[in-house]
């Protein structure tokens, strides 16, 4: 980098439009505001939220209480700082703003398909609670020492750290056309998770339980096929490739489940 391009860059400013609500009720404090931040060297969309914490000023400079977002691990792991980025789910952490336009203001909107708690914070119960109803965990019989698991082949291995990756971040249910407020659709995510814990030489115990919770309303076959799930997926996991596995394994459940009862 030149000591020109320094210089310039030290000077930079970067733009950012918020939009904001108080609360779920104060539906009328709906609001844009704008702030500028300085610029930093690989800066992320997180650290410009940081900045505004610091010093919450708007570019008009009124002062204004702290912008709300969530964030935790800083490393795109926890998924909590999902949000929408001009015009794009993404993860405040991840996303540089170098990436973005720099002629162009950043534009900060909450997730909408989770009820507004405030600013850019969400909440995102509905996509924990089907996780509970899919079971994505590993059952225990209590907590004595069980010895050693089964043996799992490299294929096995690699088939389920792909689908282990996800975060539960809800940028494909941001996505997906279909999941709404208005119906019961568990989304991409938790039909991945049932896939995952099926494939589990001890989790697939409740294979049975995860398969018929699939089959019910909101299940699997709700799935309108859009595919944009796995286009915006920060982690890349084959989300088609687990619908359509679960839609088949669901279906072969429903026609011949009844030979293993």
């Amino acid at each position: 980098m030149s000591d020109e391009t320094s210089i310039t860059n030290a000077k930079r400013r970067v733009r950012l439009k918020v939009l904001r609500q108080d609360s779920r009720e104060a539906t009328d404090s709906k609001r844009w505001e704008e702030f500028e931040v300085d610029w930093l060297p690989q800066m992320n969309v997180n650290s410009c939220l940081e900045q505004i914490r610091r010093f919450p000023k708007t570019s008009a400079g009124k002062v204004v209480s702290p912008v709300a977002w969530e964030a935790a691990c800083l490393e795109e792991v926890c998924g909590s700082c999902t949000m929408i980025v001009n015009g794009r789910v993404r993860q405040a952490c991840s996303t540089l703003v170098d990436s973005l336009p720099a002629d162009e203001p950043i534009v900060l909107e909450p997730l909408t398909k989770f009820p507004l708690e405030r600013d850019l914070v969400v909440d995102r119960s509905r996509m924990f609670d089907a996780l509970k109803q899919v079971k994505a965990w590993v059952s225990l019989d209590g907590t004595h020492a069980l010895g050693p698991g089964p043996r799992e082949s490299q294929q096995q291995q690699e088939e389920r750290y792909a689908l282990a990756r996800c975060m539960s971040c809800g940028s494909c249910l941001e996505a997906c056309p279909q999941y709404a407020e208005e119906n019961s659709f568990i989304g991409a995510a938790a039909i991945s998770q049932a896939r995952l814990f099926n494939l589990s030489a001890t989790g697939k115990s409740d294979r049975v339980a995860r398969l018929e919770s699939l089959m019910g309303e909101g299940g699997v076959a709700d799935c309108g096929k859009a595919q944009v799930c796995v286009e915006v997926c920060p982690k890349e996991i084959p989300l088609v490739d687990s619908i359509a596995e679960m839609s088949r394994d669901t279906t072969k459940h429903l026609l011949f489940g009844w030979l293993l009862k």
